[in-house]
């Protein structure tokens, strides 16, 4: 039996930033993830200054390709809007194994199946035992799962379908493009040129919505992929994408889990708590920033606080291009 302080279910951007900041208080820390590092991760790929700045690094200290965008061209039912910004886009596979190597923690391979609370704290398959346990799985974790359900459960309301493809190509647009409400769908699109010659293109939309219409997260695909191919921004179809589903934040679930978890000692965290931004479904800066919180209210003995994490990102991103000029 392995016996820790904290263990952390997850080594995506969530649990690494936790896992760095416990570390940095002398705690012992370990991360169990079902999937060895480097892989592939869905999601577009951009993220905001305001990410390093919170992991205490600099954009210069980022090892791999890192796209600067200086402007979005946002497309709102086809009426142009082009806004000057400050992002980067970089590519998961690589971003996500550079922040669990700098946590400098032990990882362990491991897919977790069943959990169980003692006197002391949680043992996890008769292998790990720890007092503090975080869960930073992603949508399905296996922490929230078995802790945190059926009540409270998550509203239907609040998740998306998505659905996308990353890969190497002719660039003929370079620059990055985003569709909200094109033909009808419960959300936006994006076209997201990167170094290297890759090209991030998705699509996301809320569930019920599409249900409501009689229509599926493949039937805009379709539509998306054409209307690219016709407008030139690619010369031929990239193949199937791959889909997952994930949440909103949705502020009564939060009040009722996150900010009352520590008398257990659990906390859940990224999209295992479901805090993607209301406008635009940007998880990564959410999961830094829960991460860190909840590393926090270990440290200092006290419940987590998530009220400072942004519900929004259009904000910040349209400020971020002020503060570049």
């Amino acid at each position: 039996m392995i016996q820790t302080d904290v263990i952390i279910v997850g080594g995506g951007p969530a649990g690494s930033a936790c896992a760095a900041r416990l570390k940095d208080s002398g705690l012992d820390v370990r991360i169990l993830d079902k999937q060895a590092f480097p892989r592939n991760k869905l999601c577009a790929g951009w993220i905001s200054p305001d990410v390093f700045t919170d992991l205490g690094y600099s954009p210069d200290d980022y090892p791999h390709a890192l796209t600067r965008i200086h402007r979005i061209h946002f497309h709102l039912i086809r009426i142009p809007l082009p806004v000057k910004t400050r992002q980067y886009a970089i590519r998961r596979i690589e971003f996500d194994h550079w922040l669990l190597q700098k946590a400098g923690v032990p990882v362990h391979t491991h897919a977790v199946k069943k959990i169980q609370r003692i006197r002391s704290g949680y043992v996890i398959d008769d292998q790990f035992e720890c007092r503090y346990l975080v869960g930073a799985g992603g949508t399905h974790c296996p922490v929230r799962r078995t802790f945190m359900e059926p009540v409270p459960s998550r509203p239907e309301t609040a998740r998306i379908a998505a659905v996308e493809k990353e890969f190497q190509g002719f660039q003929r647009v370079r620059k990055c493009h985003i569709w909200y409400l094109e033909k009808g769908l419960p959300g936006y699109a994006w076209y997201l040129p990167k170094k290297g010659g890759w090209i991030n293109i998705g699509i996301g939309g809320k569930q019920h919505r599409l249900t409501a219409r009689k229509t599926t997260i493949m039937d805009h695909w379709r539509t998306f992929v054409a209307r690219l191919m016709d407008k030139g921004f690619l010369d031929q179809s990239p193949g199937n994408p791959s889909g997952h589903t994930y949440y909103l934040r949705h502020t009564p679930y939060h009040r009722q889990t996150l900010e009352n978890s520590m008398p257990d000692n659990l906390f859940v965290i990224g999209d295992a708590a479901g805090l993607s931004t209301l406008d635009m479904g940007e998880g990564i800066h959410a999961a830094v920033q829960s991460g860190i919180a909840a590393a926090d209210a270990i440290i200092a003995g006290r419940p987590m606080q998530v009220s400072h994490i942004s519900r929004f990102s259009l904000p910040g991103l349209v400020k971020s291009g002020f503060r570049s000029a």
